[in-house]
C-alpha cells in the first residue's frame, strides 16, 4: 500500500463567493399639518430618534417650511419601527402627525 502525499491538494470545487450586499436603506420623513404643535414634534424627534434639541428644532422647522423633513436614514425594520413609534405616540397625543419611509 502506497503512502498518501500529504502534499496533494485536495479539490474541493470551485470556490463560492458569495456576494454581500448592503441592506436598503430607507429615509424616515415626518409631514407637516395644521394641528400638530412645533413642541410635540420636537419631543417626538428627540424621544424617538434621539436627535438633540437643537437638531429637532432645525428638523420641525424644515417640516413646518417645506412640508415634510427627514428625520434620519435607517434600515427598513429600524425605519418601520419608528414610523409605528411615532404613530403611537401621535395618536396617543391626539395629534395627527403623519410619518412615512421611503427608500434612499
Amino acid at each position: 500500500m502506497s503512502k498518501p502525499d500529504t502534499n496533494e491538494r485536495v479539490d474541493q470545487g470551485p470556490l463560492i463567493e458569495e456576494e454581500l450586499k448592503e441592506p436598503r436603506r430607507f429615509r424616515v420623513i415626518l409631514h407637516n399639518d395644521d394641528y400638530t404643535t412645533m413642541e410635540f414634534v420636537v419631543q417626538v424627534l428627540m424621544l424617538v430618534f434621539k436627535k438633540s434639541e437643537e437638531e429637532a428644532t432645525q428638523i420641525m422647522l424644515q417640516v413646518h417650511n417645506n412640508g415634510m423633513g427627514v428625520c434620519g436614514v435607517y434600515t427598513a425594520e429600524v425605519a418601520e419601527t419608528k414610523v409605528s413609534m411615532v404613530a403611537r405616540l401621535a395618536r396617543n397625543a391626539g395629534f395627527p402627525l403623519r410619518c412615512s419611509m421611503e427608500e434612499v
